[in-house]
This record gives structure tokens, sequence and C-alpha cells, in this order.
């Protein structure tokens, strides 16, 4: 179960978190997409991704980033930002980052709107 955190504005970020969420909303823009993600491991290796809407492939962005961690030998991660207009789905962020691990949320444009732990 996810639990609110105080909501984070970019400025009280750290500059690693703040790094999570330059990724997150370039890699939006770059793909086009409505959503953006970012998540650090813990070996300090950061991942972006959009989310990914074929007519047989659906994944949201933070599942991505998930996948691609995994994927190149990531055991656990140390923070997550998502950039979307909705539910943020963290089941992939739990299934890899076990609990109260911080994901930063916000909306498409960028604007960080609160943090939750995993």
């Amino acid at each position: 179960m996810s639990n609110d955190l105080p909501a984070g504005s970019p400025d009280a970020l750290s500059a690693e978190d703040a790094k999570l969420v330059t990724l997150a909303r370039a890699t939006r823009a770059r793909a086009r997409s409505d959503e953006g993600a970012a998540v650090r491991d813990l070996d300090g290796r950061t991942y972006a991704a959009a989310s990914v809407r074929l007519e047989h492939l659906s994944l949201s962005a933070l599942e991505v980033c998930v996948a691609m961690a995994l994927s190149s030998g990531a055991s656990g991660l140390e923070a997550a930002v998502v950039l979307l207009d909705g539910d943020p789905g963290l089941d992939a962020v739990r299934d890899l980052a076990g609990p109260g691990v911080p994901v930063h949320v916000g909306d498409a444009r960028g604007d960080l709107a609160r943090t939750l732990a995993t």
C-alpha cells in the first residue's frame, strides 16, 4: 500500500531525485508520450522511459523503467519519478524496490504533486 509523504517541489528534492525529474520530463517530451518516468537503482544507475502503446503491447513508463533496470541487473531501486495525468500504478516498482522507496508523482507537464512510498 502507498503512503502519502509530504509533497515535494523539485527545489525540495535531493540533487539525485531532481535529476530523475529532468530525465522523465525530457523522455516524455522527446517521445511525445502521455507518460514519462525515471528510476535510480541501488548502484546509482538511472533509467528513463516513456509509456509504450502498441496494438499488442501496452506498458506504463514506470513499467518500462523497471524492466530496463531489471534486465540490466539491478537488484533494487532507490527512487522513482513518474509524470502523468492519472494513476501512477506502482505495482512494478514495488516488485523490484520493496517497501519504503519514494516515488515522486507529477503531472504530464512535469510539476510534482506528491511523493508516495512503495
